[in-house]
């Protein structure tokens, strides 16, 4: 028996690093098997899924978590679920069948976690930052390895090598080997860390340093969002407040795999009015990057250069980025501000609105299925509902309230099999078939 794990295991890490010489420049796309395995669901932050939508959905299971969710949840290609949660006690790291609800395992890491979404690669290996360390877990909830790292990681991206990129909340951009744990290139730290010239034993912060402040972002929170990644360039795009400014750029790196890989940053934006303030946003062929400033515009840069191509204003300051489709649909919902849920289209030179809806007060970015059904959180008569409609004209396809969930909405995520999964603030899980 011993013989044949073996033979399995040398089977699957030469699978491994021949899927890893697609580096710097290859296709290999660890987030496609399915399921919502990252924040947004994919390396561009689209929020798209590879599973086909529900047009007739109704409640399945429902759960408390403990404790207040800052960040939604994840979920597998085999449907397992990963989500934090700010627990007093006890675990507040969870695993959970998408079937029945039932827990399939948990942990407790520092506090740190429950500002990210654990990610999921095709094995459902988690991968989880905490304060000064990034994890990953194997599907039963066994530690495979840990990191030191200096701040907290954002929720974490894959590279077209299979590598995986973490750029920490004070900006230290991380280039892992998902199977080993160790690093493969040298880490690249966006904000300069203390030289010489800055004077003997210059403390620095604590790991958990100022991460109340990525819910809105400030020089104590460099990095507060999401990175994006380019899987035919291996660009990384991210928010960045650097030391002394007074908003926060967008920043494009470039990862080079090989013998000799590196990080270096290709370009930056400091010129948005009120700072870039979402998390960045990829066109599916990848030229676009999309961002909100805190201004209420939405601006379309080019990828590779970060020149301005159009801005739309918009009725209110969304808290994340637009859903983008690979039509160039780019669906925006107000998170309760007032504004509308809409629908704009990129024309190339600027944006074009194909419809909107003012009668729904939706809350976060919607989630996108691959036939075009749209799911999000909107204000129902009885409370919060969970909401399909079509995606091309906007109208209402299903609305179910969600009577076993209080609190303000975190995210909303695919299953897949198209389960509607939603997290709230105060602490439920809820998924609908």
């Amino acid at each position: 028996m011993r013989g044949v794990l073996r033979a399995a295991v040398l089977a699957s890490t030469a699978a491994v690093a021949l899927s890893g010489c697609a580096g710097g420049g290859g296709t290999t796309d660890v987030l496609s098997d399915g399921g919502w395995p990252a924040r947004y669901s994919d390396s561009r932050n689209s929020s798209t899924a590879t599973a086909g939508g529900l047009d007739d959905i109704s409640p399945a299971w429902a759960r408390p978590l403990g404790g207040q969710v800052g960040s939604p949840a994840g979920v597998a290609a085999n449907g397992q679920i990963a989500v934090t949660a700010s627990t007093e006690a006890g675990c507040n790291l969870f695993s959970f069948q998408i079937g029945n609800g039932r827990k399939r395992w948990c942990t407790r890491l520092a506090p740190g976690a429950t500002t990210v979404t654990p990610v999921s690669d095709g094995n459902a290996n988690i991968y989880v930052g905490e304060d000064g360390g990034m994890f990953s877990f194997n599907d039963h909830g066994q530690r495979r390895w840990r990191i030191p790292v200096s701040g907290t990681p954002r929720s974490a991206q894959f590279a077209s090598d299979g590598k995986l990129v973490v750029v920490t909340h004070f900006g230290q951009v991380n280039i892992i080997n998902p199977q080993t744990g160790q690093l493969v290139a040298p880490l690249f730290d966006l904000v300069p860390i203390p030289a010489v010239d800055d004077g003997q034993n210059v403390p620095r912060p604590a790991s958990d340093h100022g991460l109340a402040a990525c819910f809105g972002g400030s020089p104590d929170c460099p990095v507060a969002t999401n990175p994006a990644v380019d899987l035919a360039t291996d660009r990384i795009f991210v928010t960045l407040w650097r030391p002394g400014a007074d908003r926060a750029s967008l920043v494009a790196m470039r990862y080079t795999s090989g013998d000799n890989a590196s990080v270096v940053e290709e370009w930056s934006t400091d010129d948005l009015p009120g700072g870039a303030v979402t998390s960045p946003v990829l066109s599916a062929d990848g030229t676009v990057v999309y961002v909100h400033d805190g201004d209420g515009t939405l601006w379309a840069l080019d990828s590779a250069t970060g020149t301005a191509r159009w801005n739309q204003r918009l009725d209110h300051a969304p808290a994340t980025g637009p859903a983008v489709t690979a039509d160039g649909l780019l669906l925006i919902a107000a998170d309760g501000a007032g504004g509308s849920l809409l629908a704009l289209r990129d024309t190339g030179d600027g944006a074009e609105t194909v419809w909107e809806r003012t009668d729904v007060t939706a809350h976060g970015v919607p989630a996108v299925t691959a036939d075009g059904l749209g799911y999000s959180v909107i204000d129902g008569g009885d409370g919060p509902a969970a909401l399909v409609f079509d995606t091309s004209d906007g109208h209402s396809i299903d609305e179910e309230t969600l009577t076993e969930a209080t609190g303000f909405p975190i995210g909303t995520a695919v299953g897949p099999d198209g389960e509607f999964v939603t997290t709230t603030h105060d602490g439920d899980i809820v998924v609908l078939r």
